[in-house]
């Protein structure tokens, strides 16, 4: 198999972390979103902040900053940044009952923060999931993935709707 196409490989196939030391300092950020569906119940538990687990969304935003920072302590090729903004929102549409976590990641960095805003993403709807499950075993996370990122030599990539 040839290896050359992935940066984090060598020529024999073993997995490294990519040398980003050549690389300038730039501004990078990222924006990932994803959702959970949910039922009616808990919709409005969470909506309504009636959720005897506490402030779900709270929480949750809490969780997703701190999944931010840690990224590189559970996907083993990612580096460890300072990162200088970490911030989540919610969106709740009544009509499909969802609840979308949006993560924006912002560094001055060599890397890019791609993978810390999906990960914000996946651990906001983890605890939303967590905090909710004696009400909905049956609540479903979906369509994590990147939105935007900027920063870098590859630029702007936004995602195409």
């Amino acid at each position: 198999m040839n290896f050359t196409h992935f940066n984090h490989f060598n020529s024999e196939g073993n997995a490294v972390m990519v040398d980003v030391g050549d690389k300038k300092i730039t501004t990078r950020i990222a924006v990932a979103e994803g959702s959970i569906k949910v039922n009616s119940e808990v919709f409005y538990a969470v909506k309504n902040n009636t959720a005897k687990k506490g402030d779900v969304l709270a929480v949750a935003r809490i969780a997703a900053i701190m999944a931010a920072k840690k990224t590189s302590d559970i996907i083993p090729l990612c580096h460890p940044l300072f990162i200088t903004k970490a911030a989540v929102d919610f969106t709740l549409n009544e009509t499909d009952l969802t609840i979308t976590a949006t993560a924006q990641v912002k560094v001055n960095g060599k890397t890019g923060v791609e993978m810390e805003a999906l990960h914000a993403v996946s651990a906001a709807l983890l605890t939303i999931y967590d905090m909710c499950k004696a009400l909905d075993r049956s609540m479903e996370i979906q369509n994590i993935h990147l939105l935007h990122k900027e920063g870098g030599k590859s630029g702007i990539y936004d995602r195409k709707a």
